[in-house]
């Protein structure tokens, strides 16, 4: 069953039809694996539409080749992508997965006092959301390039 998947195009968002031609499986497939891998939570709007990130294309890929190449259950499946997750967070905890020239920049609550309004504030906190999710964007492509 191993056939070569197409590049994942620089896109912010996916949807449901152009994941499932990255990937290699039907749409009905995705739906249901959202409901067996906790961890892959796509963004519904409108008409309960989903969205996919390049993150969770890299996951459903990382899913289909532990279902499709090496043969799992969907329970032995999950339980790897626990494991591999809890392996990320351990070396990250550790401080043995770093980008250089990234700085991680805590920020307390009353530095944000100096921005003196609520919607500076808020901006501030979705720029911190953004950045987070490319930072971990970031570590998986990192993953993925070290495995090859």
């Amino acid at each position: 069953m191993e056939k070569t998947l197409p590049a994942i195009p620089a896109k912010r968002y996916f949807t449901i039809g152009e994941v499932g031609d990255l990937c290699g499986v039907k749409p009905h497939v995705l739906r249901y694996w959202e409901q067996e891998f906790t961890q892959l939570r796509p963004m519904k709007r409108r008409g309960n539409r989903r969205y996919y990130q390049h993150h969770e294309v890299l996951m459903i890929r990382r899913i289909r080749d532990l279902l499709y190449d090496q043969g799992f259950t969907i329970s032995g499946a999950r339980n790897k992508m626990q494991e591999l997750l809890q392996f990320e967070r351990d070396k990250r905890r550790n401080g043995e997965v770093m980008l250089d020239g990234v700085e991680v920049l805590e920020v307390e609550d009353a530095d944000l006092e100096d921005f003196g309004d609520s919607q500076m504030a808020d901006s501030f906190y979705e720029s911190s959301a953004q950045l987070m999710q490319v930072r971990r964007e970031l570590f998986e492509i990192r993953e993925l390039l070290g495995a090859v």
